[in-house]
This record gives C-alpha cells, sequence and structure tokens, in this order.
C-alpha cells in the first residue's frame, strides 16, 4: 500500500537523519581505528547504541500498529512484509542482539570468541546489505518521486543500522 505523497512528519524526518548520522558515525570510527575493535568494552557500548536505535523503531511501529500518531508517519511507510509476520522476526533480532550485546558487555561467552574468518563475512555482507539498501533507496526516490526524500525511508535506514551493526561485529571478530 502506499500513500499519495509523502507524509513523514517532521520529527520522524530528523529522527530518521539523526539515526543514520549515528549509524554512519559508528562505522566511521571503527573504519577509521578510532574505536579499539580488539576490546568487547569499547564495542559493547556501540552494540548497544545500535540496538536500542532498532528498539526504537520497532517500539514506534507499534504504536502506529496500536493507534496513529501525529508524529509519526502511517503504517504503509513502516515495512514491506506483513506486520503479523515482521514483529515476531524483529523481537528474534533484538533477542540475538541482546544476548551478544550481554557478552560484549562481560567480555565472556561463545559470542566474544573471535573468527577472521567469521569476520570477514560479517563486514563483506554488512557492506554489501548497506549498498543494497542503498540501491533500494535510490529506485525508491526513482519510483516514487512525490516522496522524496523521506517517504517510506523507514525500513531502509532501519537496515543501515543493522548492517553498522554487524560492521562492528566483523571488525571485533578480524581484529587480533
Amino acid at each position: 500500500m502506499s500513500g499519495p505523497s509523502d507524509t513523514t512528519p517532521l520529527p520522524t524526518r530528523v529522527s530518521l537523519l539523526v539515526v543514520l548520522a549515528m549509524a554512519a558515525a559508528t562505522v566511521g570510527m571503527l573504519f577509521l581505528g578510532a574505536i579499539d575493535a580488539a576490546q568487547p568494552a569499547a564495542i559493547a557500548p556501540i552494540l548497544w547504541l545500535l540496538t536500542g536505535l532498532f528498539v526504537l523503531r520497532v517500539a514506534g511501529q507499534v504504536l502506529v500498529a496500536l493507534r496513529p500518531r501525529a508524529w509519526l508517519p502511517p503504517m504503509w511507510q513502516w515495512n514491506l512484509i506483513p506486520y503479523p509476520v515482521l514483529l515476531p522476526i524483529q523481537i528474534v533480532i533484538i533477542g540475538v542482539m541482546v544476548w551478544i550485546n550481554l557478552a560484549f558487555s562481560t567480555a565472556s561467552g561463545i559470542a566474544v570468541m573471535r573468527s577472521s574468518g567469521s569476520g570477514n563475512l560479517l563486514i563483506l555482507f554488512s557492506v554489501v546489505y548497506a549498498l543494497v539498501m542503498a540501491i533500494r533507496y535510490g529506485v525508491r526516490m526513482r519510483r516514487r518521486p512525490d516522496q522524496r526524500w523521506f517517504g517510506g525511508t523507514i525500513p531502509i535506514v532501519f537496515h543501515f543500522v543493522l548492517a553498522s551493526y554487524l560492521y562492528t561485529l566483523g571488525c571485533f571478530y578480524v581484529t587480533p
């Protein structure tokens, strides 16, 4: 289902830009070596931040599903998958993220065991994932010029958050 034009409220537009900037900043700091990717204690806050951002997305969507909010866009902008299918998937993703985050916070458990092969795969996957989302955004904006620049972008922005999470994990796993 689609709407007639970009109905994304200003608070959501600003929030999406902030979320995108935060995800880009975490990746940039890791890429530039400003964060010691070898230390679980340095990685844990990033993982919690990205998880928190994703939780906010899920919570916002739940609020809109229960009752439309003036400060959030309509439900049709939130997902491509039917919501009764999507919500349980999101809950599982959050559960796995929290499990990994706890391991990094305590520097113990299987999630903090290094594997350069897995790390390289995670980094490669996260880069391809982000590129696919960038292409998806471009295609959407080309097909829906009436919704430029923010219409229907909530899923895309939060896929960038998930890609950033995977990139962060990958950086840890490849760092000796």
